[in-house]
């Protein structure tokens, strides 16, 4: 064998890339190949999201990725009259970033790819397609186009929606195709200037206008089913696209034309064996809800703190199990919703379009409201997997209320400051990986022994979260291995959040969704039935013999990124 990794990673796409970073953080070994000879330099996806870019600060990335960006991008949907049906803009913050922004994805992978000369345990190879793929007892065994053979124990597919592995699997790949292409142009040099993007729903002949980062505009169109897809290429018929759109369209600077399928579709299974399937090779969606890119995003930080806690020792292989257990539904979920959006923006009928326009006008304030927050993107939310639901307690000192629960939902992300009050984003004040918040409360007071050897194991942070008021006090008196972090009141806030739930205590996984909330007495508990959902391994030499459940202050590591 001429390499042997821990993780192959199949496709320098966005998703191998993020995937590899963020292994490549836990001091996994990571070899990813890529079949072209180089990044692909043409914007593709246009939209990253809130949860995206926080993934990207977990990879310690954003900061690079920002400036390739347009944050809090407004969306209007207007009709053929140009008539605004409905506007997306939403502008909270629930996870420390805008929910909507515009980017130039080739500037963003490129990002990614340097960030993994970070890591001396990442190594990336372009020029490389592998064409077969083996499994034997100790893992995986990759053959390339020539004839050179690869060992991996996991093999993480992230090659497109054109899979080779996912077809040498014989996975089906449910859905449909719709009968329409589309045609995509950018042209630099923006000859409309304004920062927002539209959907037109025009029953002549959709199209979308969206502005990008750097003075790029891109421009989609409906390519009809008795248009040849080879029109691209004819100069006179990309300007009369343009022409309604533009005061020239011959004096564009294209930087490129295209022809591309709708497809909706859903991978029938996203692991097989010691084998992976992420992004566009387990599912595929419209481009309209602009949740493609973000979906694959989404797939990297599930399965990449999963397989390094595996490959690290800590947790047995059967969390593995819990990918597509916690991925599938929320991916057919947005598949849904972005197939939905687009027959309603590229339906050609004239009386269904008719119709489309009379519900719009007809919408109530509130449903406007919800249109342009967003509500229509459903939030992950896992019922099972690395998730431990806790009934809604009923003791007399709190309130009865009907409220949403959290676990298996995102943890937020407001500003607070660290101990020395410095203010900030939560991830960057408690550090990534594991974490054990509590509110007003040490959690040393509420953990076992046998629960602190295994957080430090799992390299998880306890953290005190007070008001700001309290930061002197709390600092000099809280023990060594508790973080303590600052809260800054009003909303939102970590207090508002804990204000509004009957729990005192969250146990938050690696990619910020809650594992487990809790009151503060049972915090020792649910702990370990998080644990037993993750599989968790402690090693044998851990536990010493007469151990017993006093709290060992100091017993939980510190580690900057999981």
């Amino acid at each position: 064998m001429s390499k042997t990794a821990d993780v192959l990673i199949i496709g320098a796409g966005p998703v191998g890339l993020m995937l590899a970073n963020l292994l490549g953080q836990q001091g996994v070994n990571v070899l990813l190949v890529e079949k072209s000879e180089t990044l692909i330099d043409y914007p593709r996806a246009v939209g990253i999201d809130d949860e995206a870019l926080r993934a990207m600060q977990t990879a310690g990335l954003v900061d690079e990725v920002l400036p390739h960006t347009i944050p809090d991008q407004k969306i209007y949907m207007v009709n053929g009259d140009r008539q605004i049906l409905s506007e997306v803009n939403p502008t909270t913050r629930e996870f420390g970033w805008p929910r909507r922004n515009g980017f130039v994805q080739p500037l963003v992978d490129r990002v990614l790819l340097d960030g993994l000369k970070r890591f001396p345990n990442t190594a990336v190879r372009f020029s490389t397609e592998v064409v077969d793929l083996l499994e034997d007892g100790e893992g995986v065994v990759a053959t390339t186009e020539r004839g050179e053979k690869l060992r991996a124990r996991y093999v993480v597919a992230a090659e497109g929606g054109a899979s080779r592995t996912r077809r040498q699997l014989g996975i089906s790949f449910d859905g449909e195709t719709r009968p329409s292409d589309g045609i995509v142009i950018d042209v630099a040099n923006d000859p409309i200037g304004t920062p927002h993007a539209v959907f037109g729903g025009d029953p002549k002949r959709s199209y979308a206008s969206i502005a990008l980062p750097h003075g790029i505009r891109r421009w989609e169109f409906t390519l009809f089913e008795s248009e040849d897809p080879s029109l691209v290429e004819n100069d006179g018929y990309i300007h009369s696209l343009l022409a309604p759109h533009v005061p020239d369209p011959t004096k564009l600077e294209i930087i490129r034309r295209r022809v591309y399928r709708h497809h909706a579709r859903v991978a029938g299974q996203f692991r097989v064996g010691s084998i992976f399937l992420a992004g566009d090779a387990a599912h595929v969606m419209p481009v309209v809800g602009g949740q493609g890119w973000n979906s694959g995003i989404r797939d990297a930080f599930n399965l990449a703190w999963k397989l390094g806690a595996v490959i690290n020792g800590a947790c047995g292989d059967a969390l593995l199990e819990t990918y597509e257990m916690e991925r599938m539904g929320h991916v057919k979920q947005m598949v849904a919703v972005s197939l939905g959006m687009a027959k309603e923006m590229t339906d050609h009928d004239p009386a269904k379009a008719a119709e489309r326009d009379r519900i719009a006008a007809n919408r109530t304030p509130e449903e406007r409201e919800a249109q342009k927050r967003q509500a229509f993107k459903p939030q992950p939310k896992f019922d099972k997997g690395v998730v431990v639901h806790t009934p809604l307690p009923s003791f007399k000192t709190l309130p009865a209320r009907d409220v949403p629960r959290m676990a298996g939902a995102i943890f937020p992300q407001p500003r607070v400051t660290n101990a020395e009050g410095v203010e900030m984003l939560l991830d960057d004040a408690t550090g990534q990986g594991w974490r054990v918040l509590m509110w007003n409360n040490n959690p040393m007071a509420f953990i076992s022994a046998e629960r602190c050897a295994a957080l430090a194991h799992l390299r998880a942070r306890l953290v005190l979260v007070v008001p700001k008021a309290q930061l002197p006090w709390a600092r000099r008196h809280a023990p060594a291995g508790v973080t303590v972090i600052g809260d800054l009141g009003g909303e939102p806030s970590l207090q508002a959040w804990f204000d509004a739930r009957p729990v005192g205590a969250v146990v938050v996984r690696p990619d910020h969704v809650v594992a487990a909330e809790c009151l503060a007495q049972e915090l020792d508990d649910v702990l370990a039935r998080v644990l037993d959902a993750a599989h968790f391994c402690l090693p044998p030499d851990t536990r010493r013999s007469g151990q017993d459940d006093t709290p060992v202050p100091g017993a939980i590591m510190a580690l900057d990124r999981f």
